[in-house]
């Protein structure tokens, strides 16, 4: 064989030597660290001083370095994947639709040894939710998806759980001041503004007295449907004004009961809007009181009980979010974050928001 030569596939020579991948003992060579401390630079476990971890990223840059995806796939078949998922879906319908993306998405990633540890918690408070994540850090888990509380509290444990090398990724509900690594889920202003714009058309010009049924204001996401919905109503010229402001935490009989409270001492309300879940409830109150189909009613999501009142007309629309969505590409995500080390191109994945009525359920 002549000097220069190599040969490829059925003996076919190339003319030139093949370039050789650069790996991650030639960029500690380059760095004069060790191959460990690159490894930490390249799946972001910390514990590497910022000016070090710049000098060996722009390294990695210079010489063209990149993870040898093959080799971490047939890495992980061996060392299976544990991803925790945090929930609040005790007694609301709408968590089923995250839960089926979910496991979706871990069937098609269990040859790769990917498994799931739901931890469905009720409600929203904070120390509960606190101590799901946790109890779900402790379990050696390799990374967390949380529908959680936006408070401190939250937000400190879910720093530590990340400080602890386990990266952290919002669903459904994103999180304020914390290194979550992305967040999946519906664009809450937007969904405010549109339930605003559905609102003018269906009062055709008229102003409207509004009750509000959100789920918690720990919430993120319930909180940023009344902003989204606020900011709208001011552009319109009609006089649009919040009656009130009341807390289901996602339960119907709670729901039911400060619908039902308000609507008694409030006989101006004409329209009831509702952020989140407890949708049963609200209804039922509406159809005590003798006003289904008198009331403007604007829900979120498509569960049993909001297909079953948008037919009966005592919801006038339900605005969507692709639950199942949110779900699958959460663990998608995380699944090539953990395999390529590599952050998503996007901080912010959101679902469409999809307007449903009685003629199109």
């Amino acid at each position: 064989m002549c000097p220069g030569t190599s040969v490829h596939g059925h003996g076919v020579p190339t003319g030139k030597e093949a370039p050789m991948a650069v790996t991650i003992r030639d960029i500690a060579r380059a760095a004069g660290v060790s191959r460990g401390t690159v490894d930490r630079v390249l799946n972001r476990r910390g514990g590497v001083r910022p000016e070090l971890e710049d000098r060996i990223r722009a390294l990695i840059a210079e010489m063209g370095y990149t993870p040898n995806r093959a080799g971490k796939v047939l890495a992980s078949l061996k060392k299976p994947m544990r991803i925790g998922c945090l929930l609040p879906s005790v007694g609301n319908d709408f968590f089923d639709g995250i839960i089926r993306g979910l496991r979706r998405a871990e069937r098609e990633l269990s040859d790769y040894g990917v498994s799931l540890e739901i931890l469905q918690v009720k409600g929203f408070d904070p120390a509960v939710h606190a101590g799901a994540l946790k109890k779900l850090a402790q379990r050696k888990v390799n990374a967390l998806c949380a529908a959680t509380v936006d408070v401190l509290p939250v937000r400190r444990t879910v720093n530590a759980v990340i400080a602890r090398g386990i990266p952290v990724a919002a669903v459904n509900s994103d999180l304020s001041g914390t290194g979550r690594l992305f967040y999946v889920g519906c664009n809450y202003l937007q969904s405010g503004r549109t339930a605003a714009g559905l609102l003018r058309l269906m009062r055709g010009g008229r102003g409207a007295e509004i009750l509000v049924v959100t789920g918690s204001r720990n919430m993120q996401g319930h909180n940023r449907r009344i902003a989204g919905f606020i900011q709208e109503l001011k552009k319109q010229p009609a006089p649009f004004h919040i009656a009130k402001i009341v807390e289901s935490v996602d339960d119907c009989e709670i729901a039911y009961r400060r619908t039902l409270q308000a609507l008694d001492v409030l006989p101006r309300v004409d329209c009831v809007y509702v952020t989140s879940g407890g949708v049963a409830g609200v209804c039922r109150a509406v159809c005590e009181k003798g006003l289904a189909g008198r009331l403007t009613v604007l829900t979120f999501d498509d569960v049993p009980a909001t297909r079953r009142f948008v037919r009966d007309g005592v919801i006038s629309a339900t605005i969507c979010q692709e639950p199942f969505e949110q779900g699958y590409r959460s663990v998608k995500l995380l699944y090539e974050f953990l395999v390529n080390g590599k952050k998503p191109e996007k901080s912010r994945y959101y679902t469409d928001t999809v307007i449903k009525i009685r003629q199109n359920l």
